[in-house]
This record gives structure tokens, sequence and C-alpha cells, in this order.
């Protein structure tokens, strides 16, 4: 059933505001590496109250996750998970960049390259024991890209 509003119902909302920016990140090579602090600074510094935070990772062979951020053992056991599903092989056709190239593509499909989390009360939605993570998935250190982007008031 739907009701229609009148002009006295309508709600006042402060116009929406958008920021963005690029954070790059240096990986020491494969895992999950955390950038949870630097994504809160950044969010803390835009000053919105509420929104919605989207994250978008720039690279093929890296890609994103919010995963638990208090027991180490947890991003060990995904890395080795992820190893199993696709592991360094010489049946990929892909192998341009050496033989963690294509295994890095598909670890990508599996994970994601974006992520979207909540703002409220001008603080991420996270859980208590969420973070954000870098997913490396090349055996050399690299330089990555994620970009952010806030919409909210």
């Amino acid at each position: 059933m739907s009701q229609a509003l009148h002009p006295s119902d309508a709600v006042h909302a402060a116009p929406l505001r958008q920021a963005s920016t690029t954070l790059t990140l240096h990986t020491p090579g494969p895992g999950l590496h955390e950038f949870t602090r630097e994504t809160a600074q950044w969010v803390a510094a835009q000053g919105m109250d509420s929104g919605l935070l989207t994250l978008f990772c720039r690279h093929t062979s890296a890609s994103l996750c919010i995963q638990e951020n208090a027991a180490r053992e947890v991003r060990g056991d995904i890395v080795r998970w992820l190893d199993r599903l696709a592991p360094e092989s010489t049946v990929y056709a892909h192998d341009d960049e050496g033989p963690d190239d294509m295994p890095a593509h598909l670890k990508s499909i599996l994970t994601g390259v974006s992520l979207s989390i909540p703002l409220i009360g001008g603080q991420l939605a996270l859980g208590t024991w969420q973070g954000i993570y870098l997913c490396e998935h090349r055996r050399m250190a690299h330089r990555r890209q994620i970009v952010l982007h806030l919409v909210g008031a």
C-alpha cells in the first residue's frame, strides 16, 4: 500500500557532498595488507556524518576484502586457501609476467576489486573485528592504487 506525501511530510536533508582520493599502498609481496586506519583517517577529515564510502582497486592482479583484523592466522589461512584454488601452474596460456600472473588474476576475480562501507555518525560502519585489506596476489613487491569515493552529508 502506498501513501501520497504531503508537503508538510517532506524531509529536509542536507545537500549531498562528494570527496575522492587515491591511496598508494606498497606491498612487500603476497598477503592481506590492512589499510583500515589510513581509510578511516581520510574519511574523518571529510567531515561527513553519514554516507557511503566506495573503495576501488585499480589493478587486475590485486583485490580488496573486509576481513577479521584480530587473529593473524585468518589472513594466512585465506592466502593458503586462495593458493589451493588458483595455484601456480604451467597449464595457463597467460604467463606474460611469470607463473604467478594468471593465478593472481583468478584470485582477484574471487575476492573482488570494490567495496562499499556505510558511514554512520561520522564513522565507518565496520564490525568490531573487521578491517579493510588489500589482497596482494603477486610474489614481488608492488605499488597499488586504491580509489576512495565518499558520498554523504
